[in-house]
């Protein structure tokens, strides 16, 4: 097998696109796809200072690595949710990665802003801990990147994540999810920064191909408590998709974001701040705090 553009032995073939390429043009391949991605969708400007929430793992790292390869002013944050030797081992990858890349990464304790690691503060609040999780990283990414003058927070979201999400909210009917569902999401409310995902057009496997060319030390694990997730299931079924037509989930996912597939008029959601922290909110108390005061969390 070899390379379509210069000959060599190819290392991959990305049947999606029907080429087959070496290390070398498969980086330059996906570079581009990320920098055609952002262009194409407006997503980011070079005068925008960029936060890159990373885990550890493959999509993170190549997001954080990827931007500031093109230019972009970009740093990391990282946060440890308590998970045992998965987030010691999450932290340590991302630590080692940013010290290998001279890049600045900013790391951010669960235990020490609740009081609680996220897997006892989900047995708690007899909550599912991926619910608790979510929530947690999804008000601190904004908040931190508020707060430290952050115009966008980009998240390492690849195609597989993307179109097993559409397919699930398209599957359950979950047309309030379907609707904000997309590659990039405005800020609506002075605190809410502006949210990105430069790599919804990358596969999985290509992104994973990328991270080894690139000798990337990466979290390999999935999180203990992914397993059974739904979100596996569908993914499984889009491979088998996939395997069947390539570039199933490329023409899914990319059709989406080009046409208007819910044409109705939606009330628009009126935002007020949290009597508590501040931050925007459908409620007077915003389900950060609400979570915080029933842990018993001291509130700042």
């Amino acid at each position: 097998m070899k390379c379509k553009i210069c000959g060599n032995r190819a290392v991959i073939k990305l049947r999606a696109h029907n080429i087959s390429l070496c290390e070398e043009h498969l980086i330059e391949f996906i570079e581009r796809r990320v920098e055609r991605t952002i262009k194409e969708f407006r997503l980011i400007n070079k005068d925008e200072k960029i936060l890159v929430p990373v885990s550890g793992g493959k999509d993170s790292l190549n997001t954080l690595f990827i931007l500031n390869a093109l230019g972009y002013m970009v740093e990391g944050l990282h946060i440890n949710l308590g998970i045992g030797k998965y987030s010691e081992e999450s932290q340590k990858k991302t630590e080692n990665f940013a010290s290998r890349y001279n890049l600045k990464i900013h790391i951010l304790q669960v235990k020490e802003i609740l009081g609680y690691s996220t897997p006892e503060a989900a047995k708690k609040l007899r909550r599912p801990a991926c619910s608790v999780c979510g929530l947690v990283k999804r008000y601190l990414f904004n908040k931190f990147a508020y707060e430290n003058n952050f115009q966008v927070v980009a998240t390492g979201h690849n195609l597989d994540d993307e179109a097993a999400t559409l397919l699930s909210n398209i599957l359950n009917w979950q047309e309030g999810y379907i609707i904000r569902q997309n590659i990039k999401m405005d800020s609506t409310h002075p605190k809410l920064v502006k949210k990105v995902k430069p790599l919804a057009l990358i596969s999985e496997r290509e992104s994973a191909a990328y991270a080894l060319i690139r000798g990337f030390d990466y979290i390999r694990e999935e999180c203990p408590f992914a397993q059974g997730a739904t979100s596996i299931q569908i993914k499984n079924s889009l491979n088998m998709l996939e395997e069947e037509s390539p570039g199933t989930k490329l023409r899914f996912y990319k059709g989406f974001l080009k046409q208007n597939i819910i044409k109705r008029e939606e009330k628009e959601i009126k935002l007020k701040e949290c009597k508590i922290c501040g931050y925007p909110t459908t409620r007077d108390i915003c389900t950060f705090c609400t979570m915080r005061e029933r842990l018993g969390s001291k509130i700042d």
